[in-house]
């Protein structure tokens, strides 16, 4: 589904990516771990060209992301076929990001009425159905002040899944909420895991990673340091900077 190869960026004089390689499997759930800096949420952004790589190639589902190639160069699309690529990606982000002026049930059906050009009755009948997923079937009426911070974040889960998507990325999904919140929004994503979902989810969720996540990546320093299966990993680092930073945080 994902194939990165040789991936670099910088901001400015600043180098980020340093050289990424890695595959994402069809279904796969893929964890990216690592400290605050390291390029996870980064490299997260690379793919579906919210930023754009300063060399390497990245591909989803088969498709070179964010250029087209003629020869040995590359030539960046235009910003309109770059959004029609997007419409197959889901992106959850740390904050909600829902529309303050919207009920939940305004913020799902938005995006399918307004980039896909659906039928309002389709998109509100969708945008019901997702909601219904998420746990959310009491809640269709409210606006995001009205709901706690977990209740937000399913909400934008359920609005990215109304865009059918064929991935869906996440950048640490709970990190802006209380601890007791976390749980509802984890369950979710499980559910979606064992439907198939392809998955690339940037966490310090460990338990999550261990327990349902296929691959795990520990980046440092805008390089893939370690990768295995989640378990193994976490269980038995081989690397001392794996080491180092799994000792601080399970």
């Amino acid at each position: 589904m994902v194939r990165s190869e040789q991936v670099h960026k910088s901001f400015g004089l600043v180098p980020v990516l340093n050289g990424i390689d890695l595959t994402v499997r069809h279904g796969e759930v893929f964890c990216l771990v690592g400290p605050s800096g390291s390029g996870k949420s980064t490299f997260l952004r690379c793919i579906n060209h919210l930023e754009k790589i300063n060399a390497g190639r990245l591909y989803v589902d088969g498709q070179l992301v964010g250029y087209r190639q003629k020869g040995d160069k590359l030539y960046e699309m235009k910003e309109r076929e770059v959004a029609f690529q997007r419409r197959d990606i889901g992106m959850v982000f740390q904050r909600f990001n829902l529309f303050p002026h919207m009920t939940a049930l305004e913020n799902v059906m938005e995006a399918p009425i307004q980039v896909k050009g659906e039928r309002k009755a389709d998109a509100r009948a969708r945008a019901e159905e997702m909601l219904t997923r998420v746990g959310l079937a009491d809640r269709m009426k409210n606006y995001p002040a009205q709901l706690s911070g977990g209740q937000q974040q399913r909400v934008a889960i359920a609005r990215a899944l109304a865009m059918e998507p064929k991935l869906m990325l996440f950048d640490e999904p709970t990190s802006a909420l209380d601890p007791e919140l976390v749980g509802e929004v984890l369950d979710v994503m499980r559910g979606l895991a064992e439907e198939g979902m392809t998955m690339i989810v940037v966490t310090h969720e460990m338990g999550f990673a261990r327990e349902v996540g296929d691959s795990l990546v520990f980046m440092d320093g805008g390089v893939v340091v370690e990768s295995g299966h989640p378990r193994e990993v976490l269980t038995n680092p081989r690397h001392e900077r794996t080491q180092a930073f799994l000792s601080k945080v399970l």
